[in-house]
């Protein structure tokens, strides 16, 4: 056994040799005052503060995520619903509802790098974007455009003299309440490209209550937006490309119930139009996932 090594067969380290106490008197010993502690006492409290505010971020991008998924289930029920204008009233409040978190974001990134806590924020304005864009599609028929959805991103504070009540004649002071949160052009793209999942999912309801002629205007609109994320191509983001895929089924789906449609459409019952919708989506589900 090498005089390396103990008894039990380990080997020693090098700061066993010394006597427990003496390394407690060198830690008391640390003048907590000298330049270099508090140097690093400065880092601890930034990073600490940084940290508390990530994850002050990622909660919020949660609650952001949640109220928008439930819009979105909202909004579905119109295709069935005959009172559709009482759902986009409601829709309305709740993305509303939605807008102040986002605002409690922009407060949370007041004088820092958006880009420096972009993770943390991400999933929420992806979701906020996709709730945004289907609503507007059922109001409009069209794509909204990432300039209106900032638009709707810009904050203000109500006047001072509320809070201070003393009036208040500089006009600066109105422009230091306002604050805004910008969609960043990938979060744009990538809630667009989930927007597509859920136009698919309106198409197969849509059937269901016997309207046909929807699949058809989907489909076009689909179309489009994959001919655009085409353009990009592998030269974007890594998310982009990766959600194209997802785009490209959903195009299928309702492409091959436009197709049904108009073969077989006088020879299915409007009643079974959406299983033979779903079984055939489940085939080509499992054809694609062989390949």
């Amino acid at each position: 056994m090498s005089s390396k090594e103990g008894s039990g067969g380990f080997r020693k380290r090098k700061h066993d040799n010394f006597p427990h106490g003496q390394r407690k008197d060198e830690k008391n010993n640390v003048n907590s005052s000298s330049s270099l502690m508090v140097s690093f006492k400065s880092f601890q409290l930034e990073l600490d503060t940084r940290h508390d505010k990530y994850e002050r971020l990622v909660k919020l991008s949660r609650d952001i995520t949640i109220e928008s998924k439930r819009t979105i289930f909202l909004l579905h029920r119109i295709t069935s619903d005959p009172n559709g204008e009482e759902i986009l009233n409601e829709s309305e409040a709740k993305l509303e509802a939605v807008r102040q978190k986002i605002k409690q974001v922009a407060q949370e990134l007041i004088g820092e790098d958006m880009y420096q806590f972009h993770r943390a924020i991400s999933p929420g304005l992806q979701e906020y974007v996709e709730a945004v864009s289907f609503q507007y599609f059922i109001k409009t028929r069209s794509l909204i455009s990432v300039k209106e959805i900032n638009k709707q991103l810009i904050f203000t504070m109500e006047d001072k003299e509320e809070e201070t009540n003393t009036p208040s004649s500089n006009p600066h002071d109105k422009q230091s309440c306002s604050w805004s949160l910008k969609v960043t052009p990938v979060d744009y793209l990538l809630g667009v490209a989930d927007l597509t999942g859920e136009l698919m999912r309106m198409c197969i309801n849509s059937v269901g209550n016997g309207d046909i002629d929807t699949p058809f205007e989907l489909s076009q609109f689909l179309r489009q937006i994959y001919d655009g994320f085409s353009y990009i191509g592998n030269t974007g983001p890594y998310e982009v490309s990766k959600k194209l895929y997802t785009l490209k089924q959903s195009l299928a789906k309702v492409e091959n119930a436009c197709y049904t449609l108009k073969v077989r459409g006088s020879e299915i019952p409007k009643h079974m139009l959406a299983d033979v919708f779903s079984t055939k989506a489940e085939m080509i589900d499992r054809e694609e996932g062989l390949s």
